[in-house]
Formats: C-alpha cells, structure tokens, sequence
C-alpha cells in the first residue's frame, strides 16, 4: 500500500514539478510564489488522491491481482481518502495564508490575480466556494469514517453522498487550475485523473457497484454454534459464478443495513451452497441470529480477495495461523481439500482461541484435519496459557529453509507475529495476510 501511494504521489508531483520548471517567475517575490506553487501542489494532490480513492470505491477486480486482492484495495482506498483530506486541509490552510504573508512582507510582488470576465470568471467564483464547502464536508467525512463507533448503518448511508462531494471539488479543480496546465503533462494527467473520478461517482449514485457480481439467493439454514458465532447457509440462483476456498462476499440481508463482507467458509461444491461463519463484533452482527430466518432472500455480491490456496508456495514451508473469527478462510481451505485429500500440501495449522473448550471450531478443525494426513493442527488454548509466539513458531524451523506464513485474525496478533518473525528469520520469511476493513 505505502509504495503505491507514494508512486502515485509521485507521479503528481512530478507533473507539477515539470510545469514549474517551464515557469518563468516574472516580478513575483519569493514568499509569494512559494504560497502560489504551494496551493497548486497541495490542490493537485488532493483531488488527485480523490480521484483514486474513487476508482478503487468502485471495487475493480482487474486490480485485484496487481493490488494483491480487495482487501488491499479497501485499505488503499482509505488511505488515499485520508491523505486526500489532509492535503485539502492543508490547501485550504495555505489558501488562508494570504494575510499572514501580507502582514509580513507586504503586497509588493504578489502575482497578479488573472481577469477572464464573463461565464468563465463566474464559474471560477462559483468552484471556488463549492470547493470551500466540499472541503468542511469530507473532512468531517472522514472524521466519521475514523470514529468507529459511529453506527455503520448511518456510516453507510452518509459515505453515499462522497461522490457528490467529489464532483463539486472536481468542478472547483477544473475551473481554478491554472489556464497553462492544460497544455503541459500535468493538465493531462489531471484530466484523466478527473474523468475517471467523475465515472466512478456516476457509477456509485447510480448503484452500479458490484452490479455485475449481485445474485440473489435464499437462506437455507441458521444456527448458533457459540454465544457469539452465528452461522448462516445461502443457496443462490444460476447466476453465481462459484468461488475459490479463501474468498469473501459482500452479504445483504436488509435493505437499510446494506451489505456486510463476510469471508466465505465452505468450499465450493458445485451446488450453489455458501456457508457464512459471522461473529458478534457489532450491533448489527450481535443481532443477527434473531434476525435472519430461514426462507429470507439474500443478496451476494462476489467472489472478492486474493486469500486463496492456489497462490501458495509449494516450495516454501506452510504455516497457516488463524485467530478467532479468523478461520473462516482455512475452513474453506481444509473443505477444498478434502476432495483430493492425496494432494493437499504438508501443513502446520496453528488455531489461537480465547477458551478451546468452549470454541465451535476446535471439533469442526480437527474433523476436518483428521481426513488430511498432511495436515498437522496446533491448538492454542490462551485461557490455559498457550500463547502462540514467533519464538515457538521458529524453534520448529529447518536452517535455512523458506517459510510461507499465511495469517487471518485480530490485528495486533498479526502485527506482533510478522515483527517477531522477520526478526527471526529475514528474507526467509513471507507473511500474508486478509486486511479488509470497509472502515
């Protein structure tokens, strides 16, 4: 993610960079050019970050292979919308700043304010306050997007309004840029930056994403296998295109709650049939057993994400970890399995729970791992004081030898195991991970 952006960040500075170096800074004194370049360049990459966090709201599966899947595209996609809303800040700052450099140098040198009368110059007055008012309003967007304990549903429904925030600041780019941009690269670059912003918001207003990958369904069965677990099973129309073990799917059971991403924890079979392993981590999800029935109609919209078996190392040693609700993805992967059990790779699965003797996957993963031979399950029972560390995990290690960790679980978890294991083992080591947040 951080190589991306700063790529991207990059490339546009580059582009403004070139255009001032073609400049010639005529009278204008150097605070005052400093503050002219300054709210260019900080306007440049705020919409410019938009534009992209835009694209990437779209869900583009032809980036899930170069991105790594759409886990990662989600969280480039945040990511981009904060740093966009930082360089707004700052550009409205330095907007602001004409005072200041007054007070302390004085107006002598300051670039004259182009005239252009009639319809352009109102078009100018008028981007320049919608953009004003669209900057306090995906500022306070994004302030919401980072309080997690603002309700998603209400979330939702307010994040729905950014493409209409991002066409007005789109207008406010496009008429305030400076005449000359337009026939240097930056004015391209910014042209097509803001023709595929402004695609990508005509397709979220009109609830075009994911349009392609939606069908229906209908609830087949319910349970609650733990307090905090509820299990739901879907069959879906002819529509559906299958899935690989690994994969997840946006769920939608209620309309005004809109669709959740649960990873997919079944194997597919070829009958349509999805089994969604959904833990109470919210309001929504702590009242969900009594509020799905069977019989509901659903709506699916995938297969997303590049957690798959098929892109393991096979000639890499195999951890699999999951923590938590974070096995969902090695249930599918063990129940993939199972149909060539000959061929399924030398394993070591590594379980962390909170309480095993009270925890619905320990049966369910050792039923499934007493059908693959070359499968060897740890349990970590952290109730009784069975951590699981990197310590543990490479006093197991061959010298020498390439290990390929695959992680999904809590955060932090993942965090302190990928630290400690690069620390241990170096280049020998690759840590993947599931890293969607829809927040």
């Amino acid at each position: 993610m951080i190589p991306v952006l700063s790529a991207f960040i990059g490339i546009l500075a580059l582009a403004w960079g070139l255009n001032v170096a073609a400049l010639d800074g005529g009278s204008a004194s150097l605070p005052w050019l400093v503050r002219e370049q300054g709210l260019y360049l900080s306007g440049l990459l705020a919409i410019g970050l938009m534009s992209l966090a835009m694209v990437l709201a779209t869900r583009p599966t032809v980036l899930e292979r170069p991105l790594g899947g759409m886990d990662r595209i989600f969280r480039l996609h945040k990511w981009a919308g904060i740093l966009a809303a930082v360089f707004a800040a700052l550009h409205w700052l330095i907007e602001m700043s004409d005072d200041v450099i007054k007070s302390l140098y004085g107006k002598a040198g300051k670039p004259a304010h182009d005239e252009f009368g009639g319809l352009y110059e109102m078009l100018r007055d008028a981007g320049e306050e919608l953009g004003e008012f669209a900057i306090y309003l995906v500022l306070a967007m994004v302030v919401l997007s980072l309080w997690k304990r603002f309700p998603y549903k209400f979330w939702r429904h307010l994040h729905r309004a950014m493409p209409v925030f991002y066409l007005l600041l789109a207008f406010h780019a496009a008429v305030l840029a400076p005449p000359d941009y337009w026939t240097q690269p930056v004015g391209v670059l910014l042209a097509l930056l803001l023709a595929a912003g402004t695609v990508a918001s005509v397709i979220a207003l009109t609830g075009r994403i994911g349009h392609d990958r939606k069908v229906q369904g209908v609830v087949t069965a319910v349970s609650s296998p733990a307090p905090d677990v509820t299990e739901i099973v879907c069959r879906l129309d002819g529509a559906w295109r299958g899935h690989q073990a690994g994969q997840f799917a946006f769920v939608g059971l209620e309309r005004f709650e809109g669709s959740h991403p649960f990873t997919i924890a079944s194997a597919d079979h070829g009958d349509r049939s999805l089994t969604f392993q959904i833990k109470a981590l919210g309001d929504y999800t702590r009242q969900l057993a009594s509020r799905v029935a069977v019989g509901q109609a659903v709506t699916i919209e995938g297969p997303y994400g590049r957690f798959v078996l098929g892109r393991h190392d096979r000639k890499a040693r195999q951890i699999w970890i999951a923590g938590g609700i974070g096995v969902t993805p090695f249930l599918a992967w063990l129940d993939a399995l199972r149909a060539d059990p000959a061929a399924a790779p030398a394993v070591e699965l590594h379980y962390s729970t909170r309480g095993a003797a009270h925890d619905p996957f320990v049966e369910r993963l050792r039923s499934l791992c007493a059908e693959l031979p070359s499968v060897s399950l740890h349990i970590h029972d952290r109730a009784a004081g069975d951590d699981l560390t990197p310590e543990r995990l490479a006093a197991t290690a061959t010298d020498g030898q390439r290990a390929e960790v695959w992680f999904c679980g809590p955060r932090g978890f993942g965090d302190q195991l990928k630290a400690g294991l690069a620390r241990l083992w170096g280049r020998r080591l690759s840590f993947r991970r599931e890293a969607f947040e829809m927040r």
